[in-house]
């Protein structure tokens, strides 16, 4: 029996995702058409120059009116994600605990399926849901061109993709925790609280000396922390996002299908 519960969560959410890439495109395209007003500003870089702890929790590496510091600092390196990430980590809590404290996850449960494919079909929601925000943002940055900000293509993409594998990590994390029990609100906590510090780490690493090494335990450094926009995604960071994620699913799987169901 086929039933679609991934395209049901996603009709759900439709207009959510739709204001968050209208939002978001909106946002862009501010930063791009403004670029050409501080690409000569050499006071922007002076400014952060004197402080470069406080300028590293914004995203800020090396010369902020070249391109790709430009979109780090406004967009790739913290905007961006957050946005992703309160779309994933938001629907992986609801779409086990919220709907179980709503009384909806019963009745999909009595369904004719097996709970890990409820759970399967929830994660490629997850997935589609993850991919509108950083590809409307991308489109825009495209835009750029025309407003002297100028990125290659490839490490436009593969920054694109990092942003999407981050937030499905995370995403990810959000549901092991609702399917193992947790209410809604402690399934975002911790996964907001994880990806908090995860961001502190990658960020602070280039300026403080014992959090150097740290950064290796950073999704976010994999994601957008590594000058992904100026040297690309490496397949060893598109490696470790993946891994983390698919170890989140099987959890999510096996949670799942042991959780008691009110």
């Amino acid at each position: 029996m086929s039933i679609d519960l991934a395209g049901l969560d996603l009709r759900l959410r439709r207009r959510s995702i739709f204001f968050y890439a209208l939002g978001i495109a909106l946002y862009a395209l501010i930063i791009v058409v403004l670029y050409p007003s501080f690409k000569n500003d050499t006071g922007l870089d002076e400014l952060f120059s004197g402080n470069l702890t406080f300028g590293a929790l914004f995203g800020i590496a090396g010369s902020l009116t070249s391109p790709a510091g430009w979109l780090n600092a406004n967009l790739y390196a913290n905007f961006l994600p957050l946005i992703v990430l309160m779309v994933t980590i938001g629907y992986g809590a609801s779409c086990i605990a919220g709907q179980d404290e709503d009384g909806t996850l019963a009745l999909i449960a009595t369904l004719p399926v097996e709970r890990r494919w409820i759970a399967l079909q929830k994660a490629a929601a997850m997935v589609a849901l993850s991919l509108a925000v950083p590809i409307v943002t991308g489109l825009c940055v495209l835009i750029g061109r025309g407003f002297s900000l100028d990125v290659d293509l490839w490490n436009l993409v593969g920054t694109t993709v990092g942003v999407v594998l981050l937030g499905l990590a995370f995403g990810m994390l959000a549901m092991v925790v609702a399917a193992a029990g947790a209410s809604r609100g402690a399934a975002i906590g911790v996964a907001s609280a994880v990806a908090a510090a995860s961001y502190l780490v990658s960020s602070l690493a280039t300026t403080i000396d014992w959090l150097h090494s740290a950064k290796y335990a950073s999704l976010f450094y994999y994601a957008v922390g590594d000058n992904q926009l100026e040297e690309g995604l490496s397949w060893p960071s598109v490696t470790v996002l993946l891994a983390t994620t698919g170890v989140f699913l099987v959890a999510t799987l096996i949670a799942f299908d042991g959780r008691d169901i009110r």
